[in-house]
């Protein structure tokens, strides 16, 4: 063992502790699968990222992400906030305006604009309608009937996110979500803000990520399943190329995600604040 630089960054959130807060290991070089997975169950968040040296040329860095249960591919949060910690611990990307990291879903590029880090969301692995056992399971976890439901789809990106599209932000709210019934699910609902709810709140839709897949009932704020979303609802016209997300609200966070689609790509975006600097033992 030996110190390794650390940080905790609260993402999607310019106020600390509103949002949602991932574990940065920035200097993982040595660490074994079974050391990572250890340390992720200890941090006890949603995600806890391991930063390596890339394997491919075009990388800035290599992002390993795991979960208290295990290790994911890709995930949002994570990413917008390992790439901050890794910028602000004094990284050098090269390219100026952009980043590069290297996952096991491959290359994701991140932008530096308007005060804030966004990725380019990855392509969607699976896509379309839910097999009917899988949209009544979605439905039964989150206490809806069909008749609350606009459409349901696969929002597959690495995690293997259902979106159920509720007809506004209030039903969302209004879910209360049955943790037996979501089983290893991973389920995202949205809902659009009416005209008093996009003054009151300065967003377009409210978003609530229900991750039994990754044994989190519920996620503060959820990049990946953001992305996909941007890649279903703003393509099918139901969300604008460029729209604000709520999240959090049910879990007293004030999170915000700010997504763009321009042509085939989908950006998604957030604050990021370091709320722990340090070193720990690994």
């Amino acid at each position: 063992m030996r110190t390794r630089d650390f940080a905790q960054v609260d993402v999607f959130t310019s106020e600390p502790y509103l949002g949602n807060p991932v574990a940065v290991v920035l200097d993982a070089e040595g660490l074994t699968d079974d050391e990572m997975a250890a340390f992720a169950r200890w941090t006890n968040l949603s995600e806890t990222t391991f930063v390596l040296p890339p394997t491919d040329p075009a990388a800035d860095y290599r992002l390993r992400v795991f979960t208290p249960g295990g290790e994911l591919p890709f995930a949002g949060h994570p990413t917008i906030g390992s790439a901050h910690a890794w910028l602000e611990a004094g990284g050098t990307p090269r390219d100026p305006a952009a980043v590069v990291q290297e996952c096991a879903v491959g290359l994701v590029r991140l932008r530096r604009a308007e005060g804030r880090l966004a990725f380019a969301a990855p392509p969607l692995r699976r896509t379309g309608p839910v097999e009917p056992e899988v949209r009544a399971q979605a439905l039964r976890a989150l206490g809806v009937t069909e008749d609350d439901v606009r459409d349901v789809a696969w929002l597959d990106n690495g995690p293997p996110w259902v979106g159920v599209l509720l007809h506004d932000a209030e039903a969302v709210l209004a879910v209360v979500p049955d943790p037996a019934a979501l089983g290893d699910l991973m389920v995202g609902v949205i809902g659009l803000h009416d005209e008093a709810g996009r003054s009151r709140t300065g967003a377009h839709a409210e978003v609530r990520a229900f991750a039994g897949g990754i044994g989190v009932v519920e996620d503060p704020v959820t990049g990946s399943l953001n992305a996909g979303v941007g890649q279903w609802l703003a393509a099918a016209g139901v969300l604008p190329d460029r729209y604000v997300v709520s999240q959090g609200t049910a879990l007293r966070r004030a999170g915000r995600v700010h997504v763009e689609r321009v042509g085939d790509e989908v950006w998604v975006g957030g604050d990021a604040v370091t709320g722990i600097s340090g070193t720990v033992l690994l």
